[in-house]
């Protein structure tokens, strides 16, 4: 199998004008340089490093609602419309969901999974013969976790979870916590659970920042996300300083689940630059799930966007990694190449 075009190469996402050639077992057996016919701008699949999916039921609810009013367990709108919910009508939602990911590039997601055991089946089953690996993070009980793939605990102040990150760590699974979205006051306690990542980390202070930095913490923030609760904005210059920050987009009920409005949000408001940001979105989402592909490089496994350079939208685009993450949309995606 070969895709021809402009190739966001390696960890630099460098552009190379050429050929990718994939062997019989899904591997990039060579990355070959030289003038193609081609207008299509190939880059590693996104990986999108935090999802509630659940919330596929409930799009653009709770306008106006505060973010413990709108998600917080147990009472919060979120976890009332879950348990509403019929199971047939939340595999629908999530499958939807997951449809318009794999449209859009996005090769994996990781998904912090309410309603335990019965949840993440659900999320198994929506997810059954699609073109994306969904890590599912399992919430609520040992059980769970056991379940699926690791688990991902709401934040420190919302309960001890000592046995979860002790059974995870025995089971060889991740293990993920909300820290510091809404205060400083959860973000100690969750760095004392070792856990393989934080998600948010809006309110941090200089000493948050150097224990992440010490431990090797990776951190996945969700910009769309916090300005759509009201809670802030991460401090993800600082952060991408000290350790690996990977993109994530969050509760569908708020946001739709694209990684280009990710992106373009997040270079928006910094100055981090397109490469860094496309880097967030791919290579270091990878390296925060634990997965064995993430980029574009021979020996790899193949888990390629095609994205359409030729388009409407990208035709007449300088750079092709700034085209990608300001300009372009789920709608350039040609398709995403999963071998």
């Amino acid at each position: 199998m070969e895709r021809a075009g402009t190739i966001l190469r390696g960890r630099e996402l460098e552009p190379v004008e050429g050929r990718i050639v994939i062997d019989d077992d899904g591997l990039i057996d060579r990355i070959e340089e030289e003038d193609v016919d081609s207008e299509a701008i190939l880059l590693p699949g996104f990986v999108n490093a935090h999802t509630h999916l659940g919330d596929s039921i409930a799009k653009g609810a709770g306008e106006g609602l505060s973010l413990e009013a709108l998600v917080a367990p147990p009472d919060g709108l979120k976890h009332r419309l879950l348990e509403e919910a019929d199971r047939a009508e939340l595999v629908r939602g999530m499958r939807r969901s997951l449809r318009y990911m794999t449209a859009g590039g996005t090769a994996a997601c990781l998904d912090f999974r309410e309603g335990g055991v019965y949840g993440v089946r659900a999320l198994q089953e929506a997810a059954r013969g699609l073109d994306i690996d969904v890590l599912a993070l399992g919430r609520g009980s040992i059980e769970a976790m056991e379940e699926s793939d690791g688990f991902g605990a709401s934040g420190a102040n919302d309960g001890v979870f000592d046995r979860e990150r002790t059974a995870t760590r025995e089971a060889g699974k991740l293990f993920g916590i909300h820290a510091g979205e809404v205060d400083a006051s959860d973000v100690n306690p969750a760095i004392d659970l070792d856990p393989d990542f934080l998600v948010h980390a809006v309110h941090l202070e200089e000493l948050h920042l150097d224990r992440i930095e010490d431990r090797g913490l990776p951190v996945v923030v969700c910009p769309r996300s916090n300005q759509a609760t009201g809670v802030g904005f991460p401090p993800v210059e600082a952060l991408a300083e000290r350790t690996t920050v990977a993109l994530g987009t969050d509760n569908v009920m708020t946001n739709s689940p694209s990684m280009f409005r990710e992106m373009a949000t997040l270079e928006r408001l910094t100055d981090l630059g397109s490469r860094e940001v496309l880097r967030m979105a791919t290579v270091n989402g990878a390296e925060v799930a634990g997965l064995e592909y993430g980029l574009i490089a021979e020996g790899e496994p193949a888990r390629i966007a095609v994205v359409d350079g030729g388009s409407d939208n990208l035709a007449g685009a300088l750079d092709p990694v700034r085209a990608i993450v300001r300009r372009a949309g789920v709608a350039d995606v040609e398709e995403l190449l999963v071998p």
